[in-house]
């Protein structure tokens, strides 16, 4: 296995703005290139352009990117968009833990006020729970980590380098106690490992024990670059699934028929624990409380 690499790098804008706006508007990511290796990442699909370069092993550091952030947020054009941070890549991947970017970025959101939704699969975000609490009470913010498995062997194989499914549920439940809206992300689900019934019903068990305001599911899709290396995992680890996934996956997502029958047993069972799949309700409810405590400044 190649070494690490770490590049610093100057971009010429923060944000990078996205044809739809809802839940969020714009794109922020800190770092190119993610070290969780996860074998299902869409997001190397994004880094075709960038040639003889590991996605895993090659990370890119945009050491200006709070410079450009505040140009941005400062204009008189900004209209206060969610922004989504670590869209393609973690913000939270272990690089971060010696350049502490994310702490100038949450500042600067304080600063101008500023809605965001950070996702990752790193407790390393606890370092920054003051600031994501100051934040919460001034506007949205939203925590999510996606958790795919309890299967910690499992977890090992799917996602080498991210922390423990049992890490990112206590993460969870530290914010639970702030005002941030905080989100389960059941993602990719995978056919024939993670979408058996007892993973799920485990899944929402402990997400309801962690305090989670609502959960999202989504099917794992092959297209592209990463296809390859997915079932490159399959045949090594799991190759008794090998053939049948090449048949589920003949196109580049599993039929309706099957994703029908999967949701409807992941909301009975999300419905008996009481556990939104909402994620407008839960934006919605937040900012209005985030308002109130904002025009009770004024009182």
């Amino acid at each position: 296995m190649r070494t690490l690499s770490i590049n610093e790098i100057h971009c010429s804008s923060a944000l990078n703005k996205l044809k739809r706006k809802i839940p969020y508007g714009w794109d922020l990511n800190v770092y190119r290139g993610c070290q969780h290796g996860c074998v299902y990442c869409y997001a190397i699909n994004s880094n075709k352009y960038l040639e003889n370069q590991d996605f895993f092993r090659d990370i890119s550091v945009k050491v200006n990117i709070v410079d450009e952030l505040e140009k941005e947020l400062m204009k008189k054009s900004w209209k206060y968009d969610v922004i989504n941070i670590g869209g393609v890549t973690d913000s939270y991947q272990p690089v971060e833990a010696k350049y502490k970017i994310m702490r100038d970025v949450l500042k600067l959101l304080i600063k101008y006020r500023s809605p965001a939704i950070i996702s990752t699969k790193s407790d390393l975000i606890l370092r920054d729970i003051d600031l994501i609490d100051e934040l919460s009470k001034i506007t949205y913010i939203n925590i999510a980590a996606t958790i795919t498995t309890v299967d910690e062997d499992q977890r090992r194989i799917l996602e080498p380098l991210g922390v423990s499914s049992e890490k990112r549920f206590k993460m969870l439940s530290e914010f639970s106690k702030t005002n941030a809206s905080v989100g389960m992300h059941i993602m990719p689900i995978i056919p024939r490992l993670t979408d058996n019934k007892e993973n799920i019903i485990q899944l929402l068990e402990k997400g309801k024990e962690s305090n989670i305001d609502y959960v999202l599911p989504g099917f794992l899709y092959l297209r592209g670059k990463f296809r390859g290396s997915f079932f490159k995992t399959i045949s090594d680890f799991y190759p008794e699934l090998y053939d049948e996934l090449q048949k589920l996956y003949s196109k580049g997502g599993v039929d309706k028929y099957y994703k029908d029958e999967f949701y409807n047993m992941f909301n009975h069972n999300r419905k008996k624990l009481g556990i939104s799949n909402s994620y407008s309700r839960v934006y919605e409810e937040k900012i209005g409380q985030t308002q109130e405590v904002q025009l009770s400044l004024f009182d």
